[in-house]
C-alpha cells in the first residue's frame, strides 16, 4: 500500500512537471509574431540581432508566462487554505467575494492616484487589495457566526461579491479620466502588460506566503481531522485560523492587484489535485496545488490570447469555462456519494 502511494505521488508530480514544460514552451512560441525554435533559443541564450524579437520574448512573453505561473499557483493555494478553514469544498477567493473586495479596493486606489496624475506602485496595489480582501473576509466571518449552514454562507459570499463588483463598475463607468476607463480590461482579469518588476514583487510576496503555508502543514493536517482533534494535538486554534485567513488573503490580494479577479481556479484546482494524488496530505497538496494552478492559468492564458486572435478574451472567462464544469461535477459526485 505504501509503495502504491509513493508511486502515485511520483507519477503525479512527474505529470505536473511534464505539463508545465509543455505549456511553458507552447506559450513561448504562441503569438501574433511567429518565431522559430532557433531564433527563440538564440534570444534566450543572450544572442539574436533583431531587437524587436528580443523585446517580444524577453519583455512580453516571458514576464506574462511567469506571472501566470506564479499568480495561478497562488490563487490555487489560497483556495486550498479557504476550503480547509471553512471545511467547505466550494470555498474560494472568488466565490466568497474576497477577490471582488480586493478588486474594489484596488479600483479605488487606482482612480484616486490616476486622477491626480500619480502612477500607482506595486506595493500600493497589493496593500489596497489586501485591505479589500480582509474587509470582505471580515464580513464573511461575521456572517459565519450567525449562519449554521455552509450553503447559506457561500450564497452570502456570492452576494458580497456582486455588491463589490457593482460598486467597482459604478466607479469605473462614471470616472472622467480616460485612463481610468482602461480599468475595465483589468477588472475582467488579464495577465497582459506584466513587467519584470511586477514579476519580482509577486514572486517575493507569494514566495514568502507559500513558505509560511508550508510551516502550517502539520496543523492543517490536524485541523482537517476536526477542530477538537487539532486542539488536543496542541494546535492554537485562534492563532491557526488567523494565520490561514492572513495567508489566503495575501495570496488572493496579490493575484487581484496584478491580474484582476480570476474565477474558479481557487475552487477547482485543489479538488483536481486531491483526485490526482488521492490524498489530503498538505505536504503534497500545497506544492501540487501551486503547480496545478500555474499550469491551469498558463493553459487558459494561451487560449485567451490565441483562440480569437488578434482579439484577446479575459482570463476569467476562460477559467470559468473550464473550471465551472469541474466544480459542478464535484458537487454532483459528492451528493451522489452521500445518497
Amino acid at each position: 500500500m505504501e509503495q502504491k502511494r509513493r508511486t502515485r505521488t511520483w507519477c503525479g508530480f512527474l505529470l505536473l512537471f511534464v505539463l508545465l514544460a509543455v505549456f511553458l514552451i507552447w506559450n513561448l512560441f504562441a503569438g501574433s509574431v511567429q518565431l522559430s525554435a532557433s531564433q527563440i533559443g538564440q534570444i534566450l541564450l543572450g544572442g539574436g540581432d533583431d531587437l524587436t524579437q528580443k523585446q517580444i520574448i524577453m519583455q512580453i512573453r516571458l514576464p506574462r508566462m511567469a506571472s501566470a505561473l506564479i499568480l495561478g499557483g497562488a490563487l490555487s493555494v489560497s483556495g486550498y487554505l479557504l476550503q480547509t478553514f471553512f471545511h467547505n469544498p466550494i470555498a474560494g477567493p472568488f466565490v466568497l467575494g474576497i477577490s471582488s473586495g480586493a478588486k474594489l479596493a484596488v479600483s479605488i486606489a487606482m482612480i484616486v492616484f490616476l486622477s491626480r496624475g500619480v502612477r500607482s506602485s506595486s506595493a500600493l496595489l497589493i496593500s489596497a487589495a489586501f485591505i479589500g480582501a480582509m474587509l470582505s473576509m471580515g464580513l464573511i466571518l461575521l456572517i459565519s457566526q450567525r449562519v449554521n449552514q455552509m450553503s447559506l454562507l457561500v450564497v452570502c459570499g456570492v452576494m458580497i461579491g456582486y455588491i463589490c463588483s457593482a460598486l467597482t463598475d459604478f466607479l469605473v463607468t462614471f470616472a472622467d479620466d480616460s485612463n481610468i476607463v482602461n480599468l475595465h480590461n483589468w477588472s475582467n482579469g488579464s495577465f497582459s502588460g506584466m513587467k519584470w518588476e511586477n514579476v519580482t514583487t509577486m514572486a517575493w510576496v507569494c514566495g514568502i506566503a507559500l513558505i509560511l503555508t508550508f510551516f502550517l502543514s502539520k496543523p492543517i493536517r490536524a485541523y482537517q481531522l476536526g477542530e477538537v482533534y487539532a486542539r488536543n494535538m496542541g494546535v492554537p486554534i485562534k492563532a491557526f485560523r488567523a494565520a490561514l485567513i492572513l495567508l489566503s488573503s495575501v495570496l488572493s490580494a496579490c493575484v487581484t492587484a496584478f491580474a484582476g479577479p480570476i474565477s474558479f481556479v481557487g475552487i477547482a484546482l485543489p479538488h483536481l489535485m486531491k483526485a490526482l494524488f488521492k490524498t489530503a496530505e498538505p505536504l503534497l497538496l500545497i506544492p501540487a496545488s501551486f503547480l496545478g494552478g500555474g499550469i491551469f492559468c498558463l493553459a487558459c492564458d494561451l487560449i485567451a490570447r490565441t483562440a480569437f486572435a488578434p482579439a484577446e478574451v479575459s482570463i476569467s472567462s476562460v477559467t470559468a469555462v473550464f473550471g465551472a464544469p469541474v466544480v459542478i461535477y464535484m458537487m454532483v459526485h459528492r451528493k451522489a456519494g452521500r445518497e
